[in-house]
């Protein structure tokens, strides 16, 4: 499962998208993606950014612990904004502004 997650995010990190990547849903477009793997019974989720110019930052990575439907959990939802939130203050700060994609 690392290994996996591991090459997709080498992957975006190369300027490719990784063909198990899909849009975070609520996040308006494709600059939030999310891979998600199965491994053994368990379903693991990594939630990543690209709307930043030549920047990758991973946003959250999680185990999948509901049993019922496919959303994602409103309080990791949260989670992603917020971290995302740090990351457009991160990216401002060390790189400036108008970079974004």
């Amino acid at each position: 499962m690392q290994n996996r997650v591991g090459y997709a995010l080498h992957q975006v990190r190369n300027g490719d998208e990784p063909l198990a990547a899909k849009a975070l849903k609520g996040f308006g477009g494709r600059t939030v993606l999310e891979l998600v793997d199965d491994f053994d019974t368990d379903t693991y989720r990594t939630v990543y950014t690209v709307r930043f110019a030549d920047t990758v930052y991973v946003l959250h990575a999680f185990q999948k612990k509901a049993r019922k439907g496919i959303a994602t959990p409103q309080r990791d939802i949260e989670l992603i904004k917020a971290r995302l939130r740090d990351a457009e203050s991160h990216y401002r700060t060390h790189f400036g502004k108008g970079q974004e994609r």
